[in-house]
């Protein structure tokens, strides 16, 4: 994130533009959650793109810092916006969010510095998701919606 926070030098806490990536990751028909270490609510796995990076390179390190595992990525849900966000020290943006399907390769979920807990739950079970374009997302997942994987123009 040394991208936004050098951009925040410039900006402060003013609504900006941001760009993200992140993934429904499913195993055994219950879906990866993170309780988050800044607001304590739940959401997906995922995160903010660096420079020079495409929305599928961000999905995948994002998941492999925030829970140290390993995945596939099996097809994209779609773009989805969280139009009003707001971070603890009131840095506000307009995100929009790249999600994808996903399945584990490798690894068992554990938590870092962003995370207090990960938990897998069936989707009758799940709680409130914190964010408008996670909640998209996974309706998106939970309706069957599935598209082929972008065609970014950069491996």
């Amino acid at each position: 994130m040394d991208y936004i926070h050098d951009l925040r030098k410039y900006i402060g806490s003013k609504k900006i533009l941001l760009n993200c990536a992140g993934a429904v990751i499913v195993r055994d028909g219950k879906i990866l959650l993170q309780r988050r270490s800044d607001n304590g609510k739940w959401g997906l796995i995922g995160g903010l793109l660096e420079l020079e990076e495409t929305y599928e390179q961000a999905a995948v390190r994002e998941i492999r810092e925030e829970t140290g595992l390993e995945v596939h990525l099996d097809a994209f849900l779609g773009l989805f916006h969280n139009y009003n966000m707001v971070w603890a020290n009131g840095d506000r943006a307009h995100v929009i969010g790249a999600y994808y399907a996903a399945t584990i390769v490798e690894g068992e979920p554990r938590t870092d510095e962003e995370s207090l807990e990960l938990r897998f739950f069936a989707p009758e079970e799940m709680p409130p998701l914190f964010a408008e374009d996670h909640r998209a997302a996974v309706a998106a997942y939970l309706s069957g919606l599935r598209y082929p994987l972008l065609q970014e123009n950069r491996q």
